[in-house]
């Protein structure tokens, strides 16, 4: 057809007419818009909102300097890495992610896996960074966000309790001021035990005063009430105050535990085990090591990678459960909705520039998130401030880091992590299903051996659960005048000896031989070997003397059996047709 139009009589080219190309740009704009989520809030941004991320942003920056300080020493890294991993998603986040609430940074399931994987050695924590954000990029680029469906609940928390007790325990070592404990689980708590003797006092009373303190600040905000503008200027002032002090707990108490050693540094005395020299500066923006000189020789990158192994998978993986799971939760409790392939595209980018700037890998984190909820943040600008604030900590303030006792780190970590143990999943499991206390129990147990075989256990297990329904569905009886049998699901090729066997239990291996209605009600789908199985049934029973009819099919189910042309094939809309 030409590609003219008319106008008032006028004949103009097609191209031309008012609003045909208008979907075309706006079909392009939207698509820029979904890989660009910072355009769809940024024309309407206020200076209300302003004022809400401000003070959203440096509340979660108050929380994320300590807590990356700490989580450094869970990865078992030099302290600097911890803070160098917690600006870049701020910025990165700001531009593609699509919650208002989540905030990436270390977290302690991250850093405890990097502990596993890294061999505490920081360029193979920033080449597991580079690969795992390579890796989240692409799994994005490609839509592969529902492979994260395939790792259960039971699964997630079996590990995330493991991971509270096991980094919990890690950190008593620091609460005790004990040295040269080895890492693995069970080696510590044979160790720490061994020499509880050597105890540091110093490290101990602070260690257990911090811990307090903690405790109480955050029981103290759990029971304060919403302030109302009815109420006196001085209550509304003095819960504000509460509020704040109990949200900044963290910096407020490595602050105070700071300056009590600093205080007895002056007079010449130290009780207490210190964090140490921290390098100034901002990181060098440099590209990943991939090599790395030792003493005689150059480990290449393919060994590099052959060492961290099947850290690269776990990593990536357990970074988008974590975060796809923040964001979804966070976006269901504040009404709005996220698009998982783009966290996975926001998550990677992170990672892969996070990896220039030395970052180990780094998630949504849980608490920080619910900080920035709660402060009543309106876009992802918040993350600007937390991580200028970063930046800003980490040009002028690491010689004050110093004097921060480490045993007030390990009580921040601790306080962190605690609330990750579900003890009620083990009760809801029992009540609900018992069979998912299975890959709960398996991955929950190997965790302590070592992470990875307890996550990969686990989603075994799940899958060997998962086929298992596949491969046996439930199969309902009952009698119509003639025996009637109702999958309860679709069949799939596994499933062709379970209904062979049901088959020939009930009709045709009984004397006389029964005739057969299957109800397919519930079939779905099935799959080439379910249809020559079926015609293999359809022979045995016309051997027999008796009948298999078929009710109740699907339409393109009866499409794909009607097209096998299957030899005695009967079918009917309703159970009752077929029975007559």
């Amino acid at each position: 057809r030409p590609s003219v139009g008319a106008i008032n009589g006028q004949t103009v080219p097609r191209a031309s007419l008012p609003g045909l190309e208008a979907p075309a740009r706006c079909c392009s704009y939207h698509t820029v818009q979904r890989r660009l989520p910072v355009l769809r809030w940024l024309p309407q941004y206020s200076l209300w909102w302003l004022q809400l991320d401000l003070l959203a942003g440096v509340t979660v920056g108050l929380t994320v300097v300590p807590q990356a300080l700490a989580y450094a020493e869970v990865a078992a890294l030099p302290v600097q890495y911890g803070l160098y991993s917690s600006f870049m998603g701020c910025f990165v986040y700001c531009l593609l992610g699509t919650s208002k609430d989540v905030t990436l940074g270390p977290t302690a399931i991250m850093s405890l896996l990097v502990s596993s994987y890294a061999f505490h050695d920081p360029a193979y924590a920033i080449l597991l960074t580079f690969l795992s954000g390579c890796i989240q990029l692409a799994m994005g680029l490609l839509h592969l966000g529902f492979l994260l469906d395939f790792v259960s609940c039971p699964v997630i928390k079996g590990f995330t309790s493991a991971a509270s007790v096991i980094i919990s325990f890690n950190q008593v070592k620091n609460i005790l001021g004990l040295h040269n404990i080895p890492r693995q689980f069970f080696l510590q708590v044979y160790h720490t035990f061994q020499r509880i003797g050597e105890t540091r006092a110093g490290d101990a009373l602070l260690g257990l005063v911090c811990l307090a303190v903690l405790v109480g600040l955050r029981a103290m905000k759990g029971h304060i009430a919403r302030i109302h503008r009815v109420e006196l200027l001085s209550v509304r002032i003095s819960r504000l105050i509460v509020w704040a002090t109990a949200t900044a707990r963290n910096a407020l108490v490595v602050l105070f535990a700071g300056l009590v050693a600093y205080s007895f540094q002056v007079m010449g005395s130290q009780p207490f085990t210190l964090t140490g020299e921290t390098p100034q500066g901002l990181p060098p923006f440099q590209l990943p090591p991939f090599s790395k000189a030792e003493a005689n020789s150059t480990v290449p990158f393919s060994e590099m990678v052959q060492d961290l192994g099947a850290g690269l998978a776990v990593v990536p993986l357990m970074g988008l459960l974590e975060t796809v799971a923040i964001a979804k939760a966070f976006a269901s409790q504040n009404n709005y909705r996220i698009d998982p392939n783009q966290e996975l595209l926001a998550m990677g980018l992170t990672n892969l520039l996070g990896s220039f700037v030395s970052s180990y890998p780094v998630t949504g984190s849980f608490g920080r998130t619910a900080v920035n909820a709660q402060t009543g943040v309106c876009t992802p600008a918040g993350g600007l401030i937390t991580g200028t604030l970063v930046l800003l900590s980490l040009a002028y303030l690491t010689s004050l880091f110093y004097y921060i006792p480490k045993a007030a780190l390990a009580a921040v970590i601790i306080c962190a992590v605690a609330p990750m143990f579900d003890a009620r999943i083990f009760r809801t499991l029992w009540r609900v299903k018992r069979l998912d206390l299975v890959p709960l129990c398996v991955t929950f147990l190997l965790c302590f051996w070592e992470v990875q075989y307890g996550i990969v256990a686990g989603i075994l297990v799940s899958g060997v659960l998962l086929l298992y329904t596949i491969a046996r569905p439930r199969i309902k009886l009952s009698e119509e005048g003639v025996l009637l049998m109702q999958p309860a699901s679709s069949l799939h090729f596994p499933a062709v000896e379970s209904l062979r066997d049901a088959m020939h239990r009930w009709a045709l291996a009984v004397s006389p031989p029964r005739c057969v209605i299957l109800d397919c009600t519930y079939v779905s789908s099935l799959d080439y070997t379910v249809v020559m199985g079926l015609a293999d049934l359809l022979q045995e029973f016309q051997k027999r003397g008796v009948t298999l009819t078929f009710s109740g099919l699907q339409g393109h189910v009866l499409q794909v059996l009607l097209s096998a042309d299957l030899e005695g094939f009967q079918h009917f809309p309703s159970v009752e047709e077929a029975g007559k």
